[in-house]
């Protein structure tokens, strides 16, 4: 799996990507889209290791490969260029990995015959890198990548420079090779077909940045509100006594200019810890659309930090049960039993994160 937790890459004195935080879940594709210039790219070199983070932290499988370089990452990696060794015929590029790496002459030829096999190239081990065509080119680019059995497959808009017909037929190929291997892989791609076609999910890489969450008014957030939080329950109003208090702010993730993740914040003690600084959550809401997109894990990053960043020394909320698991998978303690909310007819739970000093 893949895991960064604020990724922050500043170059040149600019910031290109600010507290980035993605998820990527072991066999799991994911396509990472937005504009140029928005960081696609450098995501996937933070990954990498080739850009150099300046705040946060890169897991690889579990492992926090932050200060690892590139070759110890476990990371296989396929650019828009190929980057394939003119002075090496396909066999040689395919196992140029597995030879660094010590592998035996029979395992490689073995090996490479089978990638080949894997990507449609069967026979083409001894052929020189500039006699392919632009579409063998980037097979043979997939299957170098796929070598050392990478962790991991980061793909920067593999498939550009091809023409429709060819680009097609490469994209079915390459769902297909994917598919058969259970990679864990993060693309990033300007092409919203070509992700659709290739992954589980797209995740816009604005969403996942702390610059990301954007401070809404209370009108702002209420049609979501409604929408989700209201849906199927006793009551249709999605105001909040506290919406328009000194204090309150709501955060929220616009995308094409409509809101589609939503989030209030206030300072109030917690119940069960009256003495502590703290922050309460209420109304955290995604569209229904993008549920288990990251946007809503994003939003929710951006608001505890933005909390922290303010003194406080805990952040809680009152989770319905069915988002246990989200709250429990980005660090909340579940506090106490269980009780039923009068405006959703729901069983909550009371849940806290204490934030680190």
């Amino acid at each position: 799996m893949i895991e960064c937790r604020a990724v922050t890459v500043v170059l040149d004195g600019k910031t290109i990507l600010d507290g980035a935080n993605l998820t990527v879940a072991r066999g799991e594709v994911v396509s990472l889209t937005g504009p140029s210039g928005a960081g696609k790219t450098t995501l996937l070199r933070a990954i990498a290791g080739l850009d150099p983070l300046t705040g946060g932290r890169v897991y690889v499988g579990g492992r926090d490969v932050t200060g690892e370089p590139t070759h110890r990452r476990g990371v296989g990696l396929v650019f828009q260029d190929n980057q394939l060794f003119p002075h090496l015929d396909v066999a040689g590029n395919v196992g140029y990995a597995m030879r660094t790496a010590g592998a035996a002459s029979d395992e490689i030829v073995r090996r490479v015959a089978d990638l080949l096999a894997l990507v449609g190239l069967e026979g083409f081990g001894p052929r020189s890198v500039e006699r392919l065509s632009g579409g063998e080119a980037k097979r043979v680019a997939v299957a170098r990548s796929l070598a050392a059995d990478p962790e991991v497959l980061l793909l920067d808009e593999p498939l550009t420079g091809l023409d429709a017909e060819l680009h097609d037929r490469m994209l079915a190929d390459l769902a297909a090779v994917l598919g058969a291997r259970n990679t864990t892989v993060l693309h990033v791609t300007h092409d919203l077909h070509e992700a659709a076609v290739l992954s589980s999910r797209s995740v816009d890489v604005r969403d996942v940045q702390r610059g990301g969450a954007r401070v809404l008014s209370t009108e702002d957030v209420l049609p979501l509100r409604l929408r989700v939080l209201r849906d199927g329950t006793p009551s249709r109003d999605p105001r909040y006594p506290e919406d328009d208090l000194d204090g309150t702010v709501h955060l929220g993730t616009v995308r094409d200019g409509r809101v589609v993740a939503t989030s209030t914040w206030l300072p109030r003690p917690c119940p069960v810890a009256p003495d502590e600084r703290a922050v309460q959550l209420r109304g955290m809401a995604v569209d229904p659309a993008l549920q288990g997109s990251g946007v809503g894990r994003a939003l929710l990053r951006a608001g505890t930090a933005r909390a922290h960043d303010g003194g406080a020394t805990l952040v809680w909320a009152r989770a319905r049960d069915t988002a246990l698991g989200f709250y429990s998978s980005e660090g909340f303690e579940t506090v106490g039993d269980a009780f039923m909310d009068d405006s959703t007819g729901l069983s909550h739970h009371l849940v806290l994160l204490r934030l680190a000093p």
